[in-house]
């Protein structure tokens, strides 16, 4: 009788968390302006930070197994992998978050000038069903921009939390200061400073 290759439990959760994200690159505006598939794309990018724990649990594993030594620290060099995929994560959704919230400025921006547009137009050239109306999309544009906004605060907590568990299990670790590692460098002292 054949195997079943599905994985079950937490071989599951990891194979899932270990897809790439989606490529930042091909975000439209229209991702920005439809929370739903926004709050999806922010979702596939956060699997990596809701299983950190998980992830550097079996990665302690495996290095204990394969080395044959106790303890739950992780070795230099599976630090820094892991390390490199949380700022590359970080990166891409930062990228995204941003571009987003420029997305939903704009908008609110373009709604507002309508709606004050209208508001001037003493003339009664916009009737008052109108103005309404543009009020009304004005208020949609800013109930957008608050939540894509309210991810950058979001974003930062769930960074910090990642980063503390990264440290729980990568005590001694810093990454290498060299011209290759700037980037990392930058969001290891953004996270120590945050720390603070």
């Amino acid at each position: 009788m054949p195997q079943d290759s599905s994985q079950l439990g937490s071989a599951a959760h990891y194979a899932q968390s270990l897809a790439s994200p989606p490529d930042s690159k091909r975000i439209s505006p229209d991702t920005c302006t439809q929370l739903s598939l926004f709050k999806d794309l922010i979702r596939e990018y956060r699997k990596i930070d809701d299983s950190v724990t998980m992830r550097l649990n079996r990665t302690a594993a495996q290095f204990r197994e394969r080395d044959g030594r106790g303890g739950n620290q992780l070795d230099d060099a599976a630090c820094a992998f892991f390390w490199a995929q949380l700022v590359a994560n970080w990166k891409g959704r930062t990228e995204v978050i941003h571009y987003c919230a420029e997305v939903v400025d704009r908008a609110a921006k373009e709604k507002r000038d309508s709606l004050l547009g209208a508001d001037i137009a003493l003339d009664g050239s916009v009737d008052e069903r109108t103005r309404r109306k543009l009020q009304a999309e004005a208020y949609a544009e800013e109930v957008k921009r608050n939540q894509i906004h309210n991810e950058l605060g979001v974003e930062q907590i769930v960074r910090q939390r990642s980063f503390d568990a990264f440290r729980a299990r990568c005590k001694f670790w810093h990454p290498p200061n060299t011209p290759a590692n700037s980037e990392q460098i930058q969001w290891w002292d953004g996270e120590n400073t945050r720390r603070k």
